[in-house]
């Protein structure tokens, strides 16, 4: 695809908020027939689902706020001038096309695309079954902005085929792919990364753990566990395990006491390890598995840890390595904590549903990177370039 001015990418984008204004209920509707086909046995499934009136304000103010940002693209990242007289310039450069393969969040067909567009890549949207309806008058708003801006729809296109059909796209794309995002399970993921002939960017899930140290403030403890746990059951930043040390003062009264708070709030505990034997009215894990598993419900697994190396070696053995939470009021111990735990966002004394790119300044995200390459953490605007080298002779050779 040519680059665009950036002129020209905002006014698709305006056009684009202006149009899922007036056409708000018709997306709310759409969606409804979505809902109304949906198994709700999977509650997290189903929140992400759900488009509202507030669901709709969020997307307006995701391509507002990308709009506003500075245009990612021809950034000069160096500028160097050999002795020879050789120019040296590396810029900023577009992926080229981004595949994003997702299920029910319909907001990603805003945010996926706001991003990718205005990041001067043309993307390919891939969403689950179960948000057909609310994804279809989406792409039908996105062709709308960009034909009344003179430019193709195959800026912005919505894969409308099955999972049959796209892992044979996957094994033989009839286009050229750049960069592949897959947001989903174990096995799609898997999937991806075997048969992608190019790069693959790992996304969307959590198994997020939160250690609690023997020198942790207890109050903030419980108030950052609940927060983490309760807040969102759906986001891949919602915790799923506890460890907590065994020489914390009055352990056996806090464990029971982190019981009842989780009871309060209807949160189902398992436990592993010295915490079976205290919470004996509580299910013990039955198989080692349960300690990979992103449980996206109300449930939470409690268990013990000997030692802060136990804890790390836990965390890193186990976790998605997408966030990680301390609580300690030993700053030593937490900086320890930040520098040893493999995940994209580690923390301090504070939840995990931070891991968000408006939480965390960056603006709309096309997904929560836990790859090493390129970006880890969110993907924002700025993370959606790759960049090129623009080198100036006059007749120069290598002798």
């Amino acid at each position: 695809m040519k680059l665009l001015d950036t002129k020209t990418k905002n006014n698709v984008l305006q056009s684009m908020m202006n149009i899922i204004e007036d056409k708000r209920q018709d997306i709310i509707k759409a969606n409804k027939k979505d809902l109304e086909a949906f198994n709700r046995d999977d509650q997290a499934l189903y929140d992400r689902l759900v488009v509202d009136d507030k669901k709709v304000d969020g997307m307006i103010q995701a391509i507002k706020e990308v709009k506003e940002q500075d245009d990612p693209v021809g950034n000069v990242i160096s500028d160097t001038t050999l002795e020879s007289g050789l120019k040296i310039v590396n810029k900023t450069d577009p992926f080229g096309t981004i595949l994003i393969i997702y299920e029910s969040r319909p907001d990603v067909t805003i945010e996926a695309a706001v991003l990718a567009f205005k990041a001067n890549n043309k993307i390919l949207l891939k969403g689950g079954k179960e948000a057909v309806n609310s994804n279809i008058i989406l792409e039908e708003c996105w062709h709308k902005a960009l034909e009344e801006n003179g430019l193709s729809k195959d800026w912005i296109k919505l894969m409308h085929i099955n999972r049959q059909e796209t892992q044979e796209f996957l094994r033989n794309p009839t286009e050229k792919l750049d960069l592949i995002v897959p947001r989903g399970g174990e096995r799609l993921i898997e999937f991806v990364k075997t048969h992608a002939a190019c790069a693959v960017l790992i996304s969307g899930r959590g198994n997020n753990f939160l250690y609690i140290s023997e020198h942790a403030n207890w109050e903030k403890a419980v108030k950052v566990v609940v927060n983490a746990k309760t807040d969102k059951i759906s986001g891949c930043n919602a915790l799923d395990k506890v460890l907590i040390n065994e020489n914390l003062p009055d352990f056996e009264a806090k464990i029971a006491d982190l019981a009842n708070v989780m009871k309060t709030h209807k949160v189902e505990v398992v436990t592993d390890g010295k915490i079976s034997d205290i919470l004996k009215d509580k299910s013990k894990i039955d198989n080692e598995e349960v300690w990979s598993e992103e449980f996206l419900a109300l449930k939470i697994l409690i268990s013990s840890v000997k030692s802060f190396d136990e804890a790390v070696e836990k965390i890193n053995t186990y976790s998605g390595k997408h966030s990680s939470v301390i609580i300690t009021e030993d700053a030593e111990e937490a900086a320890q904590f930040m520098e040893q735990i493999d995940s994209a966002a580690v923390y301090h004394n504070a939840s995990s549903r931070f891991t968000d790119g408006g939480q965390m300044g960056v603006g709309a995200e096309l997904a929560i990177s836990t790859d090493k390459l390129h970006h880890r953490g969110p993907l924002g605007l700025k993370q959606l370039v790759t960049n090129k080298y623009y080198v100036y002779g006059d007749g120069h050779v290598r002798a």
